[in-house]
């Protein structure tokens, strides 16, 4: 059972927003998200069994289980109906009173990455948010082959990475992504640019802030793209996934520089 990861990364938003009160608000959300997210998962686990199934790299979007998910739905909605701030709570009863096809035909074409979905920003927000377990489950629950590339997109389902990790490695770090969709996390070379390829140390900007210098952005002068990065050398126990969240004056440092983020997080930033 791998529902456990969910209790580390509750306790580390809850860590967290003692620690940050200007993202405190954010942080609370996402606990209560998160909450929901376990829940989901352990009964992904209990109801679709946890034996490790084969799948060819990039074919996990292959699979949609509507039947399990979308009765799921509507306790997702009253979740971020009593938790969002007002804008997307409005959206989320918006939403809830439409009813299940809109549901259906929503969190399908999000899953399917139709770029002629026509879904507004909130509509995605939502259906990422929902299928973010779902994901995670079939990803943790994959026989995958072996990766001898360093993709830019997940090798799982081909989505953008959301944040960075530099994780321990011999007398330094080694740098990883991890994908916003199915938490998969997969090897990244350190100097390169996550978004487009660009290796000219020069035009890869690096940017942190003394008070929260576990995080720091990693630009590109050629995309104009970043990624924020988790050092865990520095911090064994931070979750990139909650550290992320926590460090809004990095986002707003890379705004004001012309930067736009690789894949926005659950608040939009």
């Amino acid at each position: 059972m791998k529902s456990g990861k969910w209790d580390v990364r509750i306790s580390r938003s809850r860590e967290l927003a003692a620690k940050y009160p200007a993202a405190a608000e954010g942080l609370q959300f996402y606990g209560q998200i998160a909450q929901f997210q376990k829940f989901l998962y352990r009964e992904l686990e209990e109801q679709c069994g946890t034996a490790q199934v084969a799948r060819e790299l990039g074919t996990l979007r292959q699979e949609l289980d509507l039947f399990v998910l979308l009765p799921r739905f509507a306790p997702f909605l009253g979740v971020v109906e009593k938790a969002a701030p007002a804008p997307l709570a409005d959206a989320a009863a918006t939403l809830r009173a439409n009813g299940a096809s809109q549901w259906q035909a929503m969190v399908t074409a999000y899953w399917q990455g139709d770029p002629h979905s026509g879904l507004d920003t909130s509509e995605e927000l939502f259906a990422w948010m929902f299928l973010q377990p779902y994901a995670e489950y079939l990803a943790d629950y994959t026989a995958r082959p072996p990766l001898h590339t360093t993709p830019f997109l997940c090798p799982l389902c081909s989505s953008k990475p959301l944040v960075g990790a530099l994780r321990p490695e011999g007398d330094g770090g080694k740098r990883s992504l991890i994908c916003a969709l199915c938490g998969n996390e997969w090897d990244f070379r350190r100097l390169i640019c996550a978004a487009c390829g660009e290796e000219d140390v020069h035009k890869l900007p690096i940017y942190s802030a003394k008070e929260i210098g576990l995080v720091r952005v990693e630009a590109c002068d050629t995309c104009h793209q970043y990624l924020k990065t988790v050092d865990l050398t520095k911090e064994g126990h931070a979750v990139p996934v909650v550290d992320e969240l926590a460090t809004i004056p990095l986002n707003l440092w890379a705004e004001e520089h012309g930067y736009r983020k690789i894949h926005t997080n659950l608040l939009g930033i």
